[in-house]
């Protein structure tokens, strides 16, 4: 890939607990390893600060705001190719997302068992009694609204797949777009 060849960005949506950032950063090595200038940003990163203002549960805008300003950094510096773990609940988030990046998105959304997401959360959230009890209700109410959504362009089940083999199919069902020719 020449630095010049235009800017693309592939977003991995899913619900908490299924592999989001883990999968973003195998893409990102997977890309590095083809030589493809990559930059990989988890969002969730981009938003945390408190208090979240009113009427912003999850400080979106905030975390859009800093998108834009992180992605330009990246593009000056010669990145082609952003892969963000991120959560997109409507078209609207899609098309935030995409007006924050300023370049086109392609949205994989990852799947898996409820038993594995929730064997996930217990392991996050060890010490955390009350975000385990959060993260376990927002789990499948998230998943839900992710299914009426639809706002992904393809869906990776990783149930049994591992974090090597998730990437390498999340670059496949990207396609050629995104992905690099060999």
């Amino acid at each position: 890939m020449s630095r010049g060849q235009e800017a693309r960005a592939l977003i991995i949506n899913g619900t908490v607990g299924v592999g989001k950032t883990s999968v973003a950063n195998a893409v990102g090595d997977l890309l590095r390893q083809a030589q493809v200038h990559n930059a990989v940003i988890d969002v969730d990163g981009l938003r945390q600060a408190w208090p979240a203002p009113p009427g912003d549960r999850f400080n979106v805008g905030l975390a859009m705001r800093n998108l834009t300003a992180v992605t330009a950094n990246y593009v000056r510096a010669g990145m082609t190719r952003f892969v963000l773990a991120s959560v997109l609940e409507t078209e609207a988030d899609r098309r935030d997302h995409e007006d924050a990046l300023g370049m086109p998105v392609t949205v994989g959304r990852l799947v898996a068992d409820p038993s594995l997401v929730h064997e996930r959360l217990h392991r996050r959230h060890e010490h955390d009694a009350d975000g385990l009890a959060w993260h376990l209700a927002r789990s499948p109410e998230l998943d839900a609204i992710l299914d009426a959504a639809r706002v992904h362009d393809f869906c990776v089940d990783v149930t049994t797949l591992s974090v090597v083999e998730a990437a390498s199919s999340v670059l496949g069902e990207a396609g050629p777009g995104f992905a690099p020719c060999r």
